[in-house]
């Protein structure tokens, strides 16, 4: 799946999609179904009004909305089925929802109502307004031990549960995680995200991020997501990707790093009997009290300029073209989006 820009807590696949009005003669309930929040009303389509576009993607497009009756905000994906189709993104999608309807947790974006018609499939979610951890790495070009120490441990917070729930995230990346208004993240982009019984031999991620055993279709399992975790220590550190910027000297020294990075996942740190708590057990974390990490009591090291609830300036500008005319699905291709 291409990146998405600005995904506002939203899937890359597809970053989501514009639709706030009616794209057929009828007025489209969303159907509930998230553990994350229940709002005790029914949604429609018309009972929201389109802001603006703050994120694209390969598929679809994600919009900044607002609630007529409530006036709050929230992020509306939706993903053109022709394309999904095309791209033979069925399964992803459905995963997607899935694994967001199971999931409650603060790192992780809240989904709420999902809704589908003959054109798009719509996922109503959490705006999250802070912006891309991409963006702030990027204009810092690299972050203290501190700041990354910080973001390392909500996020390890975050693979911990998930993890809890037989869930590998599989597209860890700083395009991912999105900071609220406080500074603290969440993960989104939950199109990779799936729920195991055992190894999966899906070839998917990030190029950049993907465990051995994931190219070499060894199969995999959560191991893949400390991988990525390592990565990205890195890449928070040294400003740049160590694929890219390979300097043995300077990674080798972070002995968490080295022990992300093991080709044997049997003996990759926090794939090991003592899963994540061998994570948080490390020398480098000394510091942390991790009792207060998911209660969000540690002090963010960047919090993020917003003026309101709907700002979007920390959101890439995108042209607000007419990309709607797409003609209907045929009956017989729905099918299988039926339960979305």
């Amino acid at each position: 799946m291409a990146a998405t820009k600005g995904k506002a807590g939203l899937n890359n696949e597809s970053s989501s999609g514009r639709d706030s009005g009616r794209t057929d003669a009828g007025s489209p309930t969303l159907s509930a179904g998230a553990a994350s929040l229940t709002i005790s009303r029914t949604y429609t389509l018309d009972d929201l009004d389109t802001i603006a576009t703050v994120g694209t993607g390969t598929f679809g497009r994600v919009f900044l909305v607002k609630d007529k009756k409530t006036r709050g905000f929230f992020a509306l994906k939706a993903m053109k089925i022709p394309d999904v189709i095309r791209l033979k993104q069925e399964q992803h999608v459905h995963n997607e929802k899935e694994v967001l309807t199971e999931v409650n947790h603060p790192f992780l974006v809240r989904l709420f109502w999902t809704h589908h018609d003959d054109r798009f499939l719509y996922m109503l979610m959490e705006y999250v307004n802070g912006g891309e951890l991409f963006s702030y790495l990027r204009n810092r070009g690299r972050f203290s031990n501190s700041t990354g120490m910080f973001y390392s441990a909500e996020i390890v917070c975050a693979i911990e549960y998930l993890h809890s729930k037989e869930i590998v995230y599989r597209d860890l990346k700083p395009e991912n995680i999105l900071l609220d208004s406080e500074g603290h993240i969440r993960l989104t982009d939950f199109g990779f995200a799936k729920k195991l019984s055992e190894r999966t031999w899906t070839l998917c991620g990030t190029p950049e991020y993907l465990a051995p055993e994931v190219i070499q279709s060894k199969g995999h399992g959560r191991a893949v997501d400390w991988w990525a975790l390592g990565v990205l220590i890195f890449e928070m550190l040294a400003g740049a990707h160590f694929f890219i910027f390979f300097s043995v000297e300077y990674w080798r020294h972070l002995d968490l790093i080295k022990k992300f990075l093991v080709i044997d996942r049997a003996r990759r740190l926090g794939n090991m009997k003592n899963g994540a708590d061998d994570v948080k057990k490390h020398r480098w974390f000394k510091s942390v009290d991790w009792d207060s990490v998911p209660c969000k009591k540690l002090k963010p090291p960047i919090v993020p300029k917003v003026s309101h609830e709907g700002d979007t300036s920390n959101f890439d500008t995108y042209p607000e073209d007419e990309w709607k005319k797409d003609t209907p699905v045929p009956a017989k291709d729905l099918e299988i989006f039926k339960n979305f």
